[in-house]
């Protein structure tokens, strides 16, 4: 269990309430669940609204618009539940990103409407940034919202977007000045709504792994939305969304630890029982081994997951700490899942036993939120 990890840091005593409450939840409503979850490719909604219930969506949103008013610290334990008790809804995307783009940047009018609702799960959102065409070049998008009278209309598609079957809100960049020098200057954040007329939904994308994960396309033919739509300053999306980075790599970071210290804990309870020429699979040196240099590296990791929390609460944790945190934790992560796995031997290829999941699962970490060789540039920028 996650709370019984010696020395961490980060949390109070609140915080640890706080997780009490959220395994209960996730061990009940979720976890019984997920298997047919991943059979049907999807979360159902009515998952949401039950987390949003307890207070699990977006808990630092302030009490004037429905939240809790709490820090980033339940948002981390949030995330470190889910990840080690398997629980693949998109909840970070919404309480983690697309909450903190409406919190900081949104009207009056556009947080009077929308937080309550992110924090009740009765909206789902989702961020629409990737193209067919471009990855992590972001100031290739070709997706527009030309000025129509008092509307934008927004044309383009989408792709690998997070929660986009269930998404209400879907929160899109967009170019307002395609001739803007540079690019990014002419990007903005607007938000259209699921019901709007010219908005679609594609294939709810087949993944290698996270298969209850909603991943879907995005298409938008001649959407009109008001221009009361565009979020914050027209032409400032771009420096909005990489202004919000370090807490959505360090959210993938606590996402990252947390799986791979499941991994760890299941792996040393299964080499314990696994049977092996008269013996078990833990009492060979080699196992033992493998095993002793993970539990080092992830020890390593909380306490560096915690300092990286600690300065991020405290609002010093820069660009290029949370690209770092991002970079070496999901590394971490990938490595004691693959030990694990072949600790596991044969069963470990077999998608009945959860580390076959949940080593699928953990391949697209070191991919989204910006690839780990971006992460390395970023990185060597600062030096």
């Amino acid at each position: 269990m996650l709370d019984q990890i010696p020395g961490r840091f980060a949390y109070g005593e609140e915080h640890e309430a706080f997780r009490q409450s959220v395994r209960a939840f996730l061990q009940k409503e979720g976890v019984p669940h997920v298997g047919q979850w991943e059979k049907d490719r999807l979360v159902p909604k009515d998952f949401w609204r039950k987390a949003g219930e307890i207070g699990m969506l977006c808990p630092t949103v302030p009490e004037a618009y429905g939240g809790l008013g709490l820090d980033f610290g339940y948002n981390a334990i949030v995330n470190e539940e889910m990840a080690y008790n398997g629980v693949p809804a998109g909840f970070t995307l919404q309480s983690d990103i697309v909450c903190d783009y409406i919190a900081h940047y949104g009207s009056e009018e556009q947080k009077a409407k929308w937080l309550p609702r992110l924090v009740s799960g009765e909206t789902i959102t989702a961020i629409a940034m990737t193209e067919p065409g471009t990855g992590s070049d972001l100031q290739a998008i070709r997706t527009t919202a030309k000025k129509d009278g008092n509307h934008y209309v927004v044309n383009g598609s989408k792709t690998y977007i997070t929660n986009g079957q269930n998404a209400d809100l879907v929160l899109v960049v967009a170019k307002t000045d395609p001739t803007a020098t540079p690019a990014y200057k002419g990007m903005s954040i607007i938000l259209v709504e699921s019901d709007r007329e010219g908005f679609k939904r594609g294939r709810k994308l087949d993944k290698i792994g996270q298969d209850a994960a909603d991943t879907s396309e995005l298409f938008f033919e001649d959407v009109r939305v008001p221009m009361t739509n565009c979020l914050g300053e027209e032409g400032k999306g771009f420096i909005y969304l990489m202004s919000q980075l370090p807490q959505e790599r360090l959210s993938i970071a606590v996402g990252a630890q947390a799986s791979a210290q499941k991994a760890f804990d299941e792996t040393v309870i299964f080499t314990k029982d696994r049977k092996a020429f008269a013996g078990v699979v833990f009492d060979f040196q080699n196992t033992r081994f493998v095993l002793a240099d993970l539990k080092a590296r992830l020890q390593v990791g909380w306490a560096h997951l915690d300092w990286a929390i600690r300065r991020h609460l405290a609002g010093e944790l820069t660009p290029t700490e949370g690209a770092a945190a991002k970079l070496w934790h999901t590394e971490l992560q990938w490595d004691v899942m693959d030990k694990c796995l072949q600790l596991h031997g044969g069963a470990g290829y077999m998608n009945e036993y959860p580390i076959a999941r949940a080593w699928r699962a953990a391949r697209v970490s070191r991919i989204y939120g910006g690839t780990n060789e971006i992460m390395k540039e970023l990185i060597g920028r600062s030096l």
